[in-house]
């Protein structure tokens, strides 16, 4: 088990837990912590914990193995293609780094609920009010049903597709997490209108640009540059509800009001499909 980072010229937690002071912990529990440690060492998340926001334990499943070969995987009672991962070395990792009985205790596995925004703020709120949560990877074919029935609490799946580890899906859970503790972003109001998001009625977000405003022929909206924050704001949204029923028509119905709450904005308005990659002569 292991931190992620130095911490030793850390600011102060900014997200201190309930009665410790001390920042949150994202406990992750894997056969493959190297891997784990790079990313979460890396860009926002990794920030994230140098800044004090958030701490890392980074914990190897084969630590617990039950001999010394470090075996953690054996062949399925019944028969079938595929090794499991054996029940014992992943609920005693779980019991030994776990700190509150009540932990949140979550298996990345396509058998999860769908991981959404929702569900991210979800464990946002379970991170803040606890102060602790553990994610655990498998591996193989799966894992001994026993392990889910004694410490697992939560299954998450990001999306409808097999992957070769739960690695990858955990890193996914806590970027999204972790960018939403206050004070990990610069300019919070950046995730707060982003795709999915209530400011974006759960549609998608908007088009963006920036410098140049020409390139390749392909100018910039006008609205963008009139400096009339108000038909700005209206051209963006009117964006995010056009965007959001051409590309996500399943995300359609919660949105289809919000572009009508307001008129066209002035110098720019919805961009017709066909207009959108238009040139500048």
């Amino acid at each position: 088990m292991s931190s992620v980072t130095d911490n030793d010229d850390a600011a102060p937690a900014g997200n201190a837990s309930p009665g410790t002071g001390q920042p949150p912990v994202i406990r992750v529990l894997t056969l493959f912590p190297e891997m784990v440690r790079a990313v979460l060492a890396t860009s926002i998340p990794g920030r994230a914990e140098r800044q004090g926001q958030v701490r890392y334990e980074v914990t190897d499943i084969r630590d617990f193995a039950v001999d010394k070969h470090r075996t953690v995987d054996d062949t399925a009672y019944g028969g079938g293609a595929g090794m499991i991962m054996m029940a014992p070395p992943v609920v005693e990792a779980v019991e030994k780094v776990r700190e509150r009985e009540d932990a949140t205790v979550i298996l990345t596995t396509p058998q999860g609920e769908k991981f959404s925004e929702e569900l991210t703020l979800d464990l946002l709120a379970d991170l803040q009010a606890k102060g602790e949560l553990i994610l655990v990877c498998g591996r193989y074919k799966g894992i001994d049903e026993r392990a889910r029935e004694l410490v697992v609490t939560r299954e998450v799946s990001i999306g409808d597709y097999v992957l070769s580890g739960g690695e990858l899906p955990a890193l996914v859970v806590v970027d999204a997490i972790v960018r939403r503790l206050p004070g990990v972003l610069h300019d919070e109001d950046s995730a707060a209108n982003d795709s999915f998001t209530a400011d974006r009625e759960g549609g998608l977000d908007c088009a963006w640009y920036t410098k140049p405003p020409v390139y390749r022929g392909l100018g910039v909206p006008e609205v963008l540059m009139s400096g009339h924050h108000a038909n700005i704001e209206t051209w963006r949204r009117q964006q995010a509800v056009e965007r959001t029923q051409e590309r996500r028509p399943d995300l359609a119905p919660a949105i289809e009001n919000a572009g009508s709450r307001e008129g066209p904005a002035e110098g720019g308005g919805r961009v017709p499909r066909h207009d959108r990659n238009r040139r500048t002569r």
